[in-house]
Protein backbone atom coordinates (compact mmCIF):
# COMPACT_ATOMS: atom_id res chain seq x y z
CA UNK A 1 0.00 0.00 0.00
CA UNK A 2 1.41 3.30 -0.97
CA UNK A 3 0.92 6.54 1.17
CA UNK A 4 1.02 9.66 -0.82
CA UNK A 5 1.27 12.75 1.76
CA UNK A 6 -0.36 16.13 -0.15
CA UNK A 7 -0.23 19.39 2.22
CA UNK A 8 -1.66 23.08 1.16
CA UNK A 9 0.26 26.38 1.26
CA UNK A 10 -0.53 26.99 4.96
CA UNK A 11 0.27 23.57 6.31
CA UNK A 12 4.65 23.55 6.77
CA UNK A 13 4.93 19.83 5.14
CA UNK A 14 8.17 18.16 6.27
CA UNK A 15 9.24 15.24 6.38
CA UNK A 16 8.19 14.79 9.69
CA UNK A 17 5.11 15.29 9.33
CA UNK A 18 4.67 13.25 6.51
CA UNK A 19 7.02 10.26 8.14
CA UNK A 20 3.96 10.61 11.22
CA UNK A 21 0.92 10.74 9.07
CA UNK A 22 2.38 7.25 7.74
CA UNK A 23 3.05 5.34 10.24
CA UNK A 24 -0.44 6.59 12.18
CA UNK A 25 -2.05 5.40 8.94
CA UNK A 26 -0.08 2.38 8.19
CA UNK A 27 -0.83 1.60 12.10
CA UNK A 28 -4.78 2.24 11.86
CA UNK A 29 -5.32 0.60 8.50
CA UNK A 30 -2.80 -2.22 8.35
CA UNK A 31 -5.29 -5.11 7.89
CA UNK A 32 -6.02 -3.76 4.55
CA UNK A 33 -2.38 -3.29 3.18
CA UNK A 34 -3.42 -6.25 0.99
CA UNK A 35 -6.28 -4.80 -0.44
CA UNK A 36 -5.39 -0.94 -0.87
CA UNK A 37 -3.21 -0.05 -3.74
CA UNK A 38 -2.73 3.60 -2.61
CA UNK A 39 -4.04 5.86 0.01
CA UNK A 40 -3.70 9.70 -0.81
CA UNK A 41 -3.79 11.98 1.82
CA UNK A 42 -4.78 15.74 1.70
CA UNK A 43 -4.28 17.93 4.77
CA UNK A 44 -5.65 21.47 4.83
CA UNK A 45 -5.79 24.57 6.95
CA UNK A 46 -9.36 25.84 6.06
CA UNK A 47 -8.88 29.75 7.42
CA UNK A 48 -4.95 29.92 6.22
CA UNK A 49 -2.87 32.32 9.21
CA UNK A 50 -6.27 33.35 10.57
CA UNK A 51 -7.05 31.17 13.49
CA UNK A 52 -10.62 29.31 14.00
CA UNK A 53 -12.11 26.71 15.69
CA UNK A 54 -11.94 23.47 13.73
CA UNK A 55 -9.92 24.58 10.57
CA UNK A 56 -7.82 21.81 10.64
CA UNK A 57 -8.89 19.07 7.44
CA UNK A 58 -7.60 15.91 6.64
CA UNK A 59 -9.34 14.44 3.51
CA UNK A 60 -7.93 10.83 3.11
CA UNK A 61 -8.82 8.63 -0.39
CA UNK A 62 -8.40 4.91 -0.16
CA UNK A 63 -7.92 2.71 -3.57
CA UNK A 64 -9.45 -0.57 -3.40
CA UNK A 65 -7.95 -2.80 -6.03
CA UNK A 66 -10.41 -3.54 -8.77
CA UNK A 67 -13.02 -0.67 -7.01
CA UNK A 68 -13.67 2.66 -6.90
CA UNK A 69 -12.07 5.17 -4.59
CA UNK A 70 -13.57 5.37 -0.86
CA UNK A 71 -13.07 8.96 0.43
CA UNK A 72 -13.64 10.25 4.18
CA UNK A 73 -12.95 13.81 5.59
CA UNK A 74 -12.37 14.95 9.34
CA UNK A 75 -12.03 18.07 10.16
CA UNK A 76 -10.73 19.23 13.93
CA UNK A 77 -8.77 21.81 15.76
CA UNK A 78 -5.33 20.09 14.63
CA UNK A 79 -3.77 18.25 12.51
CA UNK A 80 -2.85 15.27 14.67
CA UNK A 81 -6.59 15.42 15.61
CA UNK A 82 -7.64 15.69 12.18
CA UNK A 83 -5.33 13.02 10.76
CA UNK A 84 -6.42 10.54 13.86
CA UNK A 85 -10.06 11.09 12.90
CA UNK A 86 -10.38 10.30 9.37
CA UNK A 87 -8.07 7.32 9.76
CA UNK A 88 -10.75 6.14 11.77
CA UNK A 89 -13.27 6.98 9.43
CA UNK A 90 -11.50 5.61 6.77
CA UNK A 91 -11.27 2.50 9.11
CA UNK A 92 -14.77 2.23 9.42
CA UNK A 93 -15.75 2.77 5.69
CA UNK A 94 -13.43 0.17 4.77
CA UNK A 95 -14.88 -2.39 6.91
CA UNK A 96 -18.06 -1.77 6.07
CA UNK A 97 -17.37 -1.82 2.17
CA UNK A 98 -15.21 -5.41 2.74
CA UNK A 99 -18.41 -6.57 4.86
CA UNK A 100 -20.77 -5.74 2.08
CA UNK A 101 -18.40 -7.25 -0.24
CA UNK A 102 -18.23 -10.66 1.60
CA UNK A 103 -21.74 -10.77 2.14
CA UNK A 104 -22.49 -10.64 -1.59
CA UNK A 105 -19.84 -13.21 -2.51
CA UNK A 106 -21.64 -15.29 0.63
CA UNK A 107 -24.83 -15.24 -0.94
CA UNK A 108 -23.69 -15.86 -4.38
CA UNK A 109 -21.96 -18.95 -2.65
CA UNK A 110 -25.16 -20.35 -0.92
CA UNK A 111 -27.50 -19.70 -4.32
CA UNK A 112 -25.00 -21.49 -6.58
CA UNK A 113 -26.49 -24.79 -7.24
CA UNK A 114 -23.00 -26.26 -8.19
CA UNK A 115 -21.76 -25.90 -4.81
Amino acid sequence: MQIQVNSSNHIEGNIRLNEWVRSTLEATLERYDDDLTRIEVHLRDENGAKPGLHDKRCQLEARPKGHQPISVTHTATSLDLAVDGAASKLNNALEHFYGKLRSKRGALELSDPEA
